[in-house]
């Protein structure tokens, strides 16, 4: 059976697609020969069928990775990691343009936007290999007659599973500290996603990784995702998704192995604009902190704030801002906002709208489908709503926000906490003191000023209350992949 299938898409041309799972450094079939379809999001037909991993495929990966860790991959020097990163960073930024236009076709993201990802991926790639040989422990003097020092050891096999929005950045966030500080991985990407992750693997292999050390799977939440969490020779798990998803993983991680977790998960972030800020630049990093990747984006700016005095003319000024949006075919040039992932998604963000309307609140723009083909949204802003409704509570998801007034400056802290999550917020204002203030007072893992949704390697990313445990990105999420252990050593002496 071929592995691979011809594909094309309208920017990088044909290609070459595989389709199996990627363990031992090979594309291979499931063991229970399962396939299923990915679908076009933008044109609702299937592009093509990937082969399922089940259980049976989860425990040949985690022994692939596990011979991996305790043989070749454990001999490897940090220097080589480094450059092995270094190597991957340059195929990926090679091949920019086809993993970008997989992206696109697979996930409906514009291929501009899908650039900017792999160009980030590409970034964080350079970054962590240029950790892998400054990891470093300690020495501690506490008397002259023993030695104690301390090292970061990796943890082993690691258990890691993306989500559908962001498929090759959310692969790269969880590799590179991975693989730079000396562990193996058994990935698996989201059932709606899988093509790009896959047009990835053969990078991994072509920059010259041992086999074993990296494991792609393509496959179910239900199954092999839930495989992965409770698998007892996987020695941690990592997640990117909805919160609900994480406490299922959570539980399941420690009713096995009681293995170590990272959790990045859901969002319900404020946006908050002051009198006096830059009201045309606030309303451009507004419209670009909700709308941004179709609004499929977990540190989206939902619930907007906007001061008594300048309320009127923002809501006029950013219901016309928001109908700018180009929403349509991810190819074309102009387009920045295409279709939602899938059919379930598109009913999900559907079903809040006609939620938000029944619970009272206006309905300013959008609210309704756009076109008759492909999962396409209109860009939908809601005014006249409380802290309380649904809206404003729950994670949409969506090309959704809603829009009210504050007075002053300890409210918008408090309505801003007003949500059980804290993963990121905004603050748009002129005065120096102010941002400063607000930024400590709100419960967030990020909070910009004066922009939105500015991601970057060198700085942690991660979440508050119900939004994750740990972080990622920076020199934080190594400590998510190490074990620290501390050596006392007795010089000589007597024993008291």
């Amino acid at each position: 059976m071929s592995l691979t299938v011809d594909l094309k898409t309208p920017a990088s041309g044909a290609y070459k697609q595989p389709i199996g799972l990627f363990i031992n450094n090979e594309w291979v079939e499931g063991v229970d020969k399962k396939k299923f379809e990915t679908i076009n999001p933008s044109t609702e037909e299937v592009i093509t069928s990937v082969c399922e991993a089940t259980e049976k495929d989860v425990d040949l990966a985690v022994k692939a990775a596990r011979a991996a860790f305790e043989g070749e991959w454990r001999q490897t020097t940090p220097a080589v990691r480094g450059q092995l990163l270094n190597k991957l960073a340059d195929l990926t930024e090679k091949n920019i343009e086809l993993l970008s236009a997989v992206e696109a076709l697979d996930n409906g993201k514009s291929f501009a936007m899908a650039q900017g990802d792999v160009g980030a991926v590409v970034q964080t790639l350079r970054y962590y290999a240029g950790w892998a040989d400054k990891i470093t422990g300690q020495t501690m003097d506490i008397n002259p007659d023993t030695f104690h020092y301390s090292r970061h050891e990796p943890i082993g096999v690691c258990g890691q599973i993306i989500p559908w929005n962001f498929p090759l950045l959310m692969l790269s966030w969880k590799i590179a500290p991975a693989l730079a500080t000396g562990n193996t991985v058994v990935m698996k990407t989201a059932e709606q996603t899988p093509l790009s992750a896959l047009v990835f693997t053969q990078f991994v292999k072509e920059a010259g990784f041992p086999a074993g050390v990296f494991n792609l799977l393509n496959g179910f939440g239900k199954v092999a995702g839930a495989a992965i969490s409770s698998h007892m020779d996987i020695d941690k798990v990592a997640f990117t998704g909805s919160t609900a998803i994480g406490r299922t993983i959570m539980k399941a991680a420690a009713d096995s192995n009681l293995k170590k977790v990272t959790l990045e998960l859901g969002g319900k972030s404020p946006n908050i604009v002051f009198n006096d800020a830059d009201i045309e630049q606030a309303i451009s990093w507004v419209n670009f902190g909700i709308y941004y990747n179709h609004g499929q984006c977990c540190c989206a700016g939902t619930r907007i704030f906007v001061q008594e005095g300048i309320y009127d003319k923002f809501l006029e000024a950013f219901k016309k801002r928001s109908l700018q949006n180009k929403v349509g075919d991810p190819f074309e040039s102009d387009t920045f906002q295409g279709p939602q992932v899938s059919q379930l998604q598109y009913d999900r963000i559907m079903g809040y709208i006609e939620t938000g309307k029944k619970e009272g609140a206006t309905v300013e723009t959008g609210g309704e489908r756009h076109g008759d083909k492909g999962y396409f949204i209109k860009p939908t802003i809601f005014s006249n709503v409380t802290p309380e409704m649904k809206i404003m509570q729950e994670e949409i998801f969506g090309p959704v926000c809603a829009i009210a007034k504050f007075k002053d400056e300890a409210e918008a802290i408090k309505l801003g906490n007003a949500t059980s999550y804290g993963l990121a917020a905004g603050i748009h204002t002129k005065d120096l003191n102010t941002s400063i203030r607000v930024a400590n007072g709100l419960k967030a893992g990020t909070v910009w000023v004066n922009s939105y949704n500015l991601l970057t390697p060198q700085a942690s990313f991660g979440g508050y209350k119900s939004s994750g445990i740990g972080r990622e990105l920076g020199e934080a999420a190594l400590a998510n992949y190490t074990e620290l252990k501390t050596v006392h050593m007795r010089l000589g002496g007597h024993m008291f």
